[in-house]
């Protein structure tokens, strides 16, 4: 008799112990369920959807940039004549499509007018049209503060020129293609709006000619500094 009150009142426990287990489960599955923000796992990590940066985003920046010539000239007469090219400060737009968690590929696009002046005196403007296209490893990316590097090609258009020396037109190459290497932060601020700060360094060079004698090559090769803010997409 003994034996079977006890059997009973283990089994009576056992099954209030497995009642009260389910409605803990089920209540806290409910809770996750109708909880959005919740954490997900993405290849064994936590991604937290609300900073960071991930596989398949889309960033967005606007930029005020400090274009800084390092400009000189090659070949047998241009680097006699002292050329320098202004400073200009200008917008830029850049989209990057993170194709990794950590790698992406960045599109810059923004557009300058410089003068240059030489030992004779003024030569004129010219508008400068550079897109870049970068490759950039981002570090941190599941972080707020996100340091970024990249390399990559530039293409330089050279176009609206009026260069010219005691009224002769001086003529210029109009395409130049060269390096392009780049160092930043992204600094989130609100789940989708970041601050940045970018740093670039584009190699571009434009052949030189007045009257048809070939007066050399003029590197431009700018310095470009630039703040501003972004979006993540």
């Amino acid at each position: 008799m003994k034996h079977s009150l006890g059997a009973t009142a283990l089994a009576a426990a056992l099954t209030t112990g497995a009642a009260l287990f389910s409605a803990s489960a089920f209540a806290q599955s409910t809770a996750q369920a109708a909880d959005n923000t919740a954490p997900t796992k993405t290849f064994g990590f936590i991604k937290d959807s609300s900073q960071g940066i991930y596989a398949g985003d889309i960033l967005a920046r606007v930029r005020a940039i400090g274009i800084l010539p390092d400009s000189h000239a090659s070949g047998s007469v241009l680097p006699t004549l002292g050329v320098t090219v202004n400073n200009a400060i200008v917008p830029e737009l850049d989209f990057t499509y993170m194709i990794l968690d950590n790698v992406g590929v960045e599109l810059i696009l923004g557009m300058s007018r410089h003068q240059l002046t030489s030992n004779l005196g003024h030569l004129g403007g010219v508008n400068v049209l550079p897109p870049t296209l970068l490759l950039q490893y981002h570090f941190n990316h599941a972080g707020k503060v996100r340091p970024y590097v990249g390399a990559g090609i530039n293409y330089t258009r050279f176009w609206n020129s009026n260069l010219n020396a005691g009224g002769t037109p001086i003529s210029i190459k109009n395409h130049s293609v060269g390096p392009a290497l780049q160092a930043g932060v992204d600094i989130q601020m609100t789940k989708n709006l970041f601050f940045n700060i970018d740093i670039k360094k584009i190699w571009m060079k434009t052949d030189t000619s007045l009257a048809g004698t070939d007066l050399g090559t003029l590197h431009i090769d700018p310095l470009i500094v630039g703040v501003g803010v972004g979006m993540k997409f």
